[in-house]
């Protein structure tokens, strides 16, 4: 401790010049009494000057942090000017009334079923192989409703072009006794209020249409349109046939069709380009394009069709997450629905007779029945049987019996 008090004082008596020398304060030179202290404590709490190029940098920094409030701000605005804002709405079933008769087309088919007593003129606009439009026309099927089909070209469309309304599948319905025409869109509310129809004795079509109402908004940059209440049918009064479980579980099924079990199709039809282009053959034959397009049409919805649903299908895989080998996604999905078939122990979902998840199901797969996808299906899943059962009850308008009952009511 002492060496340490004697080194101390050595150094302080050899820095004594420039610790304790005389300083001037208001023009007096101050010796090396009191003030030497006060010199002291000067000297050691004065910061060194900042170079310049600290200076800059803190201007640098300074203008990053303004720029980045700017921009903020205008991200903060873009984003407020695209959120969805509702747009004024018509009355309710307005909305699927048309203002004036659509023109008049060569239908590609017609289908006219004696038992058919309800009266309406139906024409489907529609793709052959869309999985909703096989949806709807399942459903027309099932219960022997007779219509029309307008085959709808998917690259020129000139089959919609009088409509704003331009997706398909969409039902144009003549009313019986009437000039009033609907324009019936989206094929989950089609089916739900046509069932409504039938399953309502006294029910007409126009008042059954305003439980659906269409309601638009806009994102700032497009108009979307939804469908309210598409899911739910309208009993007016709790069918005595049915529970309110067996309700709500057909309305689950419906809607896992639309949005899980019908996007794993378009990756799995287009999955190679050799496929893609084998399901447009196919496409082609079962929609009978040779006889309703021109050649070149014909062959400019195989080719152009082709390659482009080859890499639109590689971006729905993403989109919904698929397995690498798109394969295994529609095997897991496709046994989640026999798997859930099989604990319910009935034929069909519906019980002995199928109901509307039965109908949405098969109708979806009948889209891609003459693609390789579906016969590696059936070859890996049991849905053979139960897709066998549906297409002999469909083919044999096992609901038809609704329809012979409704009579003209309209």
């Amino acid at each position: 401790m002492a060496l340490f008090g004697r080194t101390f004082l050595i150094n302080l008596s050899r820095n004594e010049g420039v610790i304790f020398r005389s300083i001037k304060i208001g023009g007096v030179e101050q010796g090396v009494g009191g003030q030497r202290l006060a010199r002291w404590a000067t000297t050691r709490i004065t910061s060194p000057p900042k170079p310049s190029w600290w200076k800059n940098y803190s201007k640098l920094v300074g203008l990053g942090f303004g720029a980045g409030a700017l921009v903020s701000t205008a991200y903060m605005y873009h984003l407020y000017t695209k959120v969805a804002t509702p747009i004024p709405n018509s009355s309710a079933g307005g909305q699927y009334v048309l203002a004036k008769k659509p023109p008049t087309f060569s239908p590609s088919r017609s289908i006219q079923i004696p038992t058919d007593s309800t009266g309406l003129k139906m024409t489907l606009f529609q793709f052959q192989t869309c999985p909703f439009c096989c949806k709807v026309r399942t459903f027309l099927d099932y219960f022997g409703l007779s219509y029309e089909v307008i085959e709808v070209n998917s690259v020129t469309r000139s089959q919609t072009r009088w409509t704003d309304y331009r997706k398909v599948p969409f039902l144009v319905v003549q009313l019986p006794n009437s000039e009033e025409i609907l324009q019936l869109k989206d094929s989950t509310m089609i089916i739900s209020v046509l069932q409504s129809f039938l399953n309502n004795k006294t029910a007409n079509l126009q008042d059954l249409v305003k439980c659906y109402p269409l309601v638009a908004y806009s994102d700032g940059r497009k108009t979307h349109i939804e469908v309210m209440n598409r899911y739910f049918l309208m009993y007016g009064q709790h069918p005595s046939d049915r529970s309110q479980e067996d309700i709500v579980e057909e309305r689950k099924w419906r809607k896992w069709v639309d949005d899980v079990f019908v996007h794993v199709l378009s990756p799995n039809v287009y999955r190679t380009p050799k496929e893609a282009f084998q399901a447009f053959e196919w496409f082609s034959k079962v929609g009978s394009w040779e006889e309703h397009f021109a050649t070149w049409e014909r062959l400019l919805v195989i080719y152009v069709g082709a390659v482009a649903m080859f890499f639109i299908g590689k971006n729905l895989k993403r989109r919904h997450q698929l397995k690498d080998d798109v394969r295994q996604s529609f095997y897991e999905e496709t046994n989640v629905w026999l798997e859930a078939l099989k604990k319910k122990g009935t034929k069909f979902m519906g019980g002995d007779h199928p109901n509307l998840s039965d109908l949405a199901v098969y109708g979806i797969l009948t889209a891609v029945e003459g693609c390789e996808a579906f016969h590696d299906l059936k070859q890996n899943t049991t849905i053979s049987l139960w897709f066998e059962h549906m297409r002999e009850t469909v083919s044999q308008h096992g609901g038809a019996i609704l329809t012979t009952e409704k009579g003209n009511v309209a």
